[in-house]
């Protein structure tokens, strides 16, 4: 059960953003104040270029989200959460003197924190990773449960596409029922992967890849050793191992399985999926379960290996940035936490190291050929200074810096890997911004999508979508090594037999959904 104070949390939204049942309904919900804002942020924007004419600064306070506590106990107790509201653009304060005096922490730092921070400042980076991954509150170590269907669907026997959802849908409830039946909760934050929703089917196509690529490489001179990051319950290396063991028993006599997990919750269910049965436990002897993030790791892998990451890049730490319109100079975003537990961005000129290797290797990998958030065209620049009022900042730009430091760990501790991947090149009904997340929570069965990353740490899911073609260039750059970028259908149709998932009409889920989904891979 959840505390009181979180329930009244989420009460307290739904009770000022009724709309926010759908995505769609949010929208309206914009739409409709549209105009009061419009007014709102044109006064504020004509006395923020007043300032900015007059007492230019190197840390530019674009805007604020507040979670602004309103009277009673919450305004004297900042500890106290109990009246949090979704942050808005309309609050605007001046922080300058809390940024200058508020020390800057790391999510590293923040992992032995059971409270969530007060009173520091942090990169974006270091916000999105204590949100998603800090074990004592973090989204993953503590609020995620993935769906399993049970018995795996009967394609062939289902009338089309439009069936297979009516069964999902009637599973998906009733197992979350079960879940209500144990441990009942208005926040449960439940979703699934292709992985459970097509097993085996899904795993037995990533493990023909797998022999086909480690026979024509490899074998027999080395084992097949395979590193699975971000793992889930442990379902795609079952269906993995047990289709080689099944279908080619002298590659199985050299496998190695190796999962690479950072949440403590999700490996002890990988390592309770791998001994539930006697089918599963004959893959034990085969199998290590590495609780620890890839980004500590520090141990070198001179052996060849295969490192699979199916939608692990979506939930990478991102840094933010916004482009001087004048210059085109970036500033690297940084977000205050305030004593009440409000949210404020600063942007300044100083990038952090990080950031400005990533600037660095981003333009020499693709050759200066990628997407900003501002235009570059004579004509562009032109009409964009034409608007009334015309803000000195670019919007904001999400950039995948731990992204790149992934890189950097496979180009140096896996040096003979060949890696796999596959995730969301787009996202549907994301905030603001090139390159911008989806952030979203669930609240008695309902999504609820927010429109800032700025949120209560560990209750969100802030999820990316990867600019494939910026990131392959990347990969390259850092590892030495070359790529090939598929769409998700056409990487099934390689390797998935496609009569096991096709209805009787024809269609295939398999092949049609995940259509936002790219798959790269080492070649």
């Amino acid at each position: 059960m959840d505390s009181p104070a979180v329930t009244h949390l989420f009460r307290q939204l739904f009770r000022h953003h009724p709309a926010c049942q759908s995505r769609r309904n949010l929208a309206t919900l914009a739409t409709a104040l549209r105009n009061v804002r419009r007014q709102r942020l044109q006064a504020q924007e004509l006395q923020q270029h007043y300032q900015h004419c007059h007492a230019p600064r190197q840390q530019q306070q674009h805007r604020n989200y507040v979670a602004r506590g309103r009277g009673g106990e919450s305004s004297k107790n900042p500890h106290n959460e109990s009246n949090w509201q979704q942050r808005s653009e309309v609050f605007q304060e001046d922080m300058s003197k809390e940024f200058e005096s508020y020390p800057l922490v790391t999510a590293d730092e923040l992992r032995s924190r059971k409270e969530r921070p007060r009173r520091v400042k942090m990169l974006m980076r270091d916000f999105v990773e204590d949100s998603l991954y800090n074990p004592n509150y973090g989204y993953f170590s503590k609020q995620v449960v993935i769906f399993s269907p049970g018995e795996p669907f009967n394609f062939p026997s289902l009338h089309d596409e439009i069936d297979f959802q009516t069964i999902l849908s009637k599973r998906y409830v009733e197992f979350e029922d079960a879940l209500d039946a144990v441990s009942p909760t208005d926040t449960r934050q439940l979703w699934y992967t292709p992985t459970e929703l097509f097993r085996p089917y899904y795993g037995e196509a990533i493990a023909r890849y797998l022999i086909a690529n480690y026979k024509l490489t490899t074998y027999p001179y080395h084992d097949l050793i395979i590193y699975e990051m971000g793992a889930g319950r442990g379902t795609l290396m079952l269906n993995i191992l047990d289709y080689i063991r099944d279908v080619d028993p002298a590659v199985y006599a050299r496998t190695q399985y190796k999962i690479i997990e950072i949440s403590t919750q999700l490996a002890t269910i990988q390592n309770n999926h791998l001994l539930k049965n006697s089918h599963a436990r004959g893959h034990a002897q085969k199998v290590e379960i590495i609780n620890q993030s890839i980004f500590d790791w520090k141990t070198k892998v001179p052996s060849p290996c295969f490192f699979l990451a199916f939608e692990v890049f979506d939930n990478f730490a991102h840094d933010v940035v916004r482009y001087d319109m004048a210059t085109e100079a970036p500033l690297q975003g940084t977000v205050l936490i305030d004593g009440k537990g409000d949210y404020y961005e600063f942007y300044s000129r100083n990038l952090d190291q990080v950031t400005a290797r990533f600037f660095r290797v981003r333009d020499v990998a693709t050759d200066g050929r990628y997407k900003v958030p501002y235009p570059t065209s004579r004509f562009g620049k032109w009409l964009s200074q034409q608007r009334p009022l015309p803000g000195n900042l670019s919007e904001q730009e999400y950039i995948p810096t731990r992204l790149m430091q992934f890189f950097d760990v496979l180009g140096k501790y896996f040096p003979a890997h060949r890696l796999l991947t596959s995730d969301f090149h787009w996202l549907p009904g994301a905030i603001k911004g090139l390159n911008a997340p989806i952030v979203q929570t669930r609240y008695q069965r309902r999504p609820v999508p927010v429109s800032t990353p700025l949120v209560h740490q560990g209750y969100f899911d802030i999820m990316f979508p990867t600019d494939f073609q910026t990131s392959e260039a990347m990969y390259q750059a850092i590892t030495g090594k070359l790529t090939r970028s598929l769409s998700h259908e056409e990487f099934m149709r390689r390797w998935a037999y496609l009569e096991e998932t096709e209805t009787k009409s024809g269609e295939n889920p398999l092949l049609t959904w995940y259509k936002n989904a790219t798959v790269m891979f080492t070649v």
